[in-house]
């Protein structure tokens, strides 16, 4: 009973004490305000913004005093200067990663969220569903519309509203070592340095098979051809795309799952082939994706997943000698049809629903102002810009700019914008491990996860505010 009230207590301490830490501070996110005694007869409006850490300086670290913090402030104080209906003060606040949800919550339960967060939209959906944030489609312009490309208004729509400004995007490939392939035979199958490259289905399968039979073990090691995983849902992006390699689209227009067709079928019996015919590393079903990603720094995997942090990490981690270092090059994820299999993480500003009508039209005015801004939005380098005009401008600079930006056309929305997708992949991994050990055959693990997914979707939408 001790133990239990402790417990009670010590939670409720814990829950007061981010309630205060959201709440105060000379930064706090949650002091938004308004009053109507400016002097110059304007009204003073005070906004709060949050962000997990993203990137430091306005637009590069090595600025003097660069944080996390530097580019919201900078532009909050460019846009005080030009914002000519308010007095706007813009609170901005750095929350970390896993005590976003918490914070959150927390606040929204007391009726104090934040007035904007910039954060992933893979993280945030759900907050759309929930009703918490505010349609952003009135801040849209024509000229944005034309220079960020489809695919990524797709990913910040839910329903018939936009919810989420796109600034920049993480996108995720495939990695591969080029030394391997050469090991190999296989330098024909090597894209450029600067190129994403793309193979048809047969073409990967001959790669496979290619550095399966001929990948020279004294050079490398117990060296497999790819990687599988299948631990637990991080990563499962990628298992996502290799379900779709065969043309299921995985999500219907009404946000059901539609993967027990022919074709899914097909792409999980694909899964197992490889598994099992020992193109992948072993125990798919106990590595997870960090293990994988381990694994091909470490020149055991020829082909692994990447995305464009993981890649430059990488990168950075063989220049400074913490990996061996090799010839690292993107492709794209195949599939039977030709067309290569691309997904993304947007990376956007979205509106809490304070009830504040102030407040709300200052933070939509903010958010329109550094997500549009010709020299704001270069900082969209810092990841990948989502703007075909920055992606242009900075190729020189940053010559996959270019490939990235042409791969957007490729790009499938993973999540589908669909309610209880963060409980979907808790129910995707078992499946995939079902595969991996034998447990199921491919077909009835397909349908396992398709009769509990739409369970949970079906759930999920019952209380969205999107479907209502």
């Amino acid at each position: 009973m001790f133990k239990k009230r402790f417990l009670a207590m010590f939670t409720a301490s814990v829950m007061m004490l981010a309630l205060l830490a959201a709440c105060g501070g000379k930064d706090s996110g949650t002091s938004g305000g308004s009053d109507k005694n400016a002097a110059n007869g304007k009204d003073n409006v005070e906004i709060s913004l949050w962000l997990t850490p993203q990137w430091k300086g306005v637009y590069d670290a090595s600025e003097e005093n660069a944080d996390y913090d530097s580019f919201f402030k900078a532009a909050a104080e460019k846009f005080a200067e030009q914002y000519d209906k308010y007095n706007v003060k813009v609170n901005v606040q750095v929350i970390a990663g896993d005590q976003r949800d918490e914070l959150l919550n927390v606040n929204l339960n007391g009726g104090t969220p934040p007035d904007i967060f910039f954060e992933s939209v893979f993280a945030m959906g759900d907050f759309a569903h929930r009703g918490a944030l505010v349609p952003l489609n009135d801040i849209i312009d024509e000229e944005s519309r034309k220079d960020i490309a489809q695919s990524y208004w797709d990913n910040v729509t839910f329903g018939d509203n936009i919810y989420f400004y796109p600034f920049s995007h993480n996108p995720g490939t495939l990695a591969y070592n080029a030394d391997m392939f050469k090991a190999a035979g296989l330098e024909n199958m090597i894209g450029g340095e600067n190129e994403i490259k793309t193979w048809t289905l047969s073409e990967y399968e001959q790669i496979l098979e290619t550095l399966k039979n001929n990948l020279p073990q004294d050079k490398y090691p117990g060296a497999r051809p790819m990687a599988l995983f299948g631990l637990n849902n991080q990563g499962d992006t990628w298992n996502l795309a290799y379900l779709r390699m065969f043309g299921n689209k995985f999500f219907d227009d009404e946000g059901n799952i539609v993967l027990d067709d022919a074709n899914g079928v097909r792409a999980a019996e694909w899964l197992k082939k490889i598994y099992t015919g020992g193109y992948s590393n072993p125990g798919a079903e106990s590595v997870s994706s960090n293990d994988a990603n381990a694994m091909f720094q470490n020149q055991k995997l020829a082909i692994s997943f990447t995305n464009a942090v993981l890649f430059n990490n990488a990168k950075a981690d063989m220049e400074s000698g913490k990996a061996p270092k090799f010839d690292i090059r993107l492709a794209n994820i195949p599939s039977e049809s030709g067309d290569p299999l691309s997904f993304t993480y947007v990376v956007g500003s979205n509106v809490f629903n304070t009830g504040d009508e102030k407040r709300t039209e200052a933070a939509k005015a903010f958010v329109k102002f550094y997500s549009t801004d010709p020299e704001l939005v270069k900082a969209s380098k810092n990841s990948i810009p989502v703007r075909s005009s920055v992606a242009d401008e900075l190729k020189d600079q940053y010559p996959l700019f270019a490939a990235y930006d042409a791969n957007s056309k490729y790009l499938f929305n993973f999540t589908g914008n669909v309610p209880g997708y963060s409980q979907l992949r808790q129910i995707l991994y078992p499946e995939l491990q079902a595969i991996f050990i034998g447990e199921k055959e491919p077909a009835q693990a397909v349908k396992d996860y398709q009769t509990q997914g739409n369970a949970v979707i079906q759930k999920a939408k019952e209380s969205s505010s999107v479907y209502k």
